[in-house]
């Protein structure tokens, strides 16, 4: 709790600790030490992409971590959604937001391209929410699908207020996405 709250102090976003967060961070730091330590080794790659962008577009510097949830740095990853590349981009968004696939090309996968979609992404949906957490609980699940969450809470406009009216995976994602910037702060204090 108290690194979180020594993180929350530099960060625009803030890292709250509860149980939810806290076993999200056991993950990472110790029952998937290994997939942890795969993302580390590819950080220095990446997250320098990931910034410049976020930086270019005045966006939280957290916000590169998304990623990690997303597809654990691994450009090539597609999910049973049809999502692929670093940041998951399913087919229509991706094409929405300029990228180009067809059978020759998947832009989803090209760590440049993809991070300047997903950073219009992100401040599109902040225009809609003006609050990260429910950029982050859209960016995964579906700006519908928080907005059904909002209406079923009686119009609260709090993450965790709407938490349980949110689809299942996506309970799990800003815990994983606090927890993600903890290993990026905290992975030398875990080995």
């Amino acid at each position: 709790e108290m690194r979180l709250n020594e993180m929350s102090e530099k960060m625009v976003i803030e890292m709250p600790f509860n149980k939810v967060v806290k076993a999200h961070i056991k993950v990472y730091t110790d029952r998937k030490r290994e997939h942890s330590a795969g993302i580390l080794g590819k950080m220095d790659y990446y997250m320098p992409i990931f910034e410049t962008e976020l930086d270019k577009a005045g966006l939280p510097i957290e916000l590169r971590a998304v990623p990690i949830i997303e597809s654990a740095l691994r450009p090539r990853a597609y999910s049973r959604a049809g999502a692929s590349g670093l940041w998951q981009f399913i087919y229509s968004t991706g094409k929405s937001y300029g990228l180009e696939m067809n059978s020759y090309i998947d832009e989803r996968r090209d760590p440049y391209k993809s991070t300047q979609s997903a950073v219009r992404f992100l401040e599109d949906l902040y225009g809609i929410y003006n609050d990260w957490f429910l950029v982050i609980a859209a960016y995964n699940c579906g700006p519908g699908n928080v907005n059904k969450a909002i209406r079923r809470s009686g119009g609260k406009r709090d993450y965790w207020a709407i938490y349980y009216y949110l689809p299942r995976e996506t309970r799990g994602y800003v815990p994983a996405f606090i927890a993600a910037n903890y290993l990026m702060h905290y992975a030398d204090e875990h080995n």
